[in-house]
């Protein structure tokens, strides 16, 4: 197992949080039509993976329904079937699974996939998900790279898709923002103990903390750092300080000449 390296294309591009969406306009995050928007202007895309009843990875990013569509309860009650009639809410669109973001998409743009965290509590996962993501890109031809903020997946991507870029959702780890989990679990993950174990090659940084010294030791080792999320021009030239690309969404963060 080696560490690879995350592609520069990840680095030349600004990153579209949940593709580019603008709900006002009926494009709502992670949906076909977010990603079709985000390819047409140039930017790279990140989405969010769930998974569903019978191991598909969806391209969704909460645990439950309830916020973006009219169904409510988990997204892992319900066959990839099911949830691909459910329509995003003020949207035509459907949830997606990953194989058909992977075709939309096509490797015109880089893709930087999030596994979210299904022991919900950050500890030991089966690996379902993370096996069927990695199945999915088997023969995808795109820049695509992996993260998730829980270790455990990470550790599941580099045995089960050894080639591929991957990396570590990181933040402050605010106690309050991140309640139940307790303060001294919240302070083991705020160090990222776990990048070198997982032999990671980059990091995804909560962008107000950027300036922990934690952050200048990985980049200072060779680590790549982006950032989330980013929502304003200004903020972005504050977090390029030290982010070398960051992840964007409510403006058109500019693109390289």
């Amino acid at each position: 197992m080696t560490r690879v390296p995350l592609p520069d294309s990840f680095l030349r591009r600004p990153i579209t949080h949940r593709a580019l969406h603008d709900r006002a306009r009926g494009v709502i995050e992670n949906s076909p039509a977010a990603i079709r928007a985000a390819i047409a202007a140039g930017y790279g895309i990140e989405v969010d993976l769930q998974l569903s009843s019978d191991g598909v990875p969806m391209v969704f990013h909460d645990e439950t329904l309830d916020r973006l569509t009219a169904e409510t309860g988990p997204v892992n009650a319900r066959t990839s079937a099911a949830l691909g009639r459910i329509r995003l809410t003020g949207s035509t669109d459907t949830i997606p699974t990953l194989p058909e973001v992977l075709a939309l998409i096509g490797g015109r743009v880089p893709l930087l996939i999030e596994i979210k965290d299904q022991s919900l509590v950050m500890g030991p996962t089966d690996g379902r998900l993370e096996a069927a993501t990695a199945k999915a890109l088997q023969g995808y031809t795109g820049d695509v790279a992996l993260m998730s903020f829980n270790p455990a997946s990470v550790a599941h991507l580099a045995r089960l898709a050894p080639d591929l870029p991957r990396g570590i959702t990181t933040s402050a780890y605010d106690p309050e923002d991140w309640k139940p989990m307790p303060p001294d679990v919240c302070a083991h993950f705020r160090a990222i103990p776990d990048y070198d174990a997982t032999l990671s090659s980059f990091i995804s940084h909560e962008a107000p903390d950027l300036s922990r010294d934690r952050v200048a030791e990985l980049k200072a080792q060779g680590a790549r750092v982006l950032c989330w999320t980013i929502r304003s021009p200004e903020a972005e030239a504050e977090a390029r300080r030290v982010a070398d690309n960051v992840t964007f969404e409510g403006y058109r963060a500019a693109l390289p000449a």
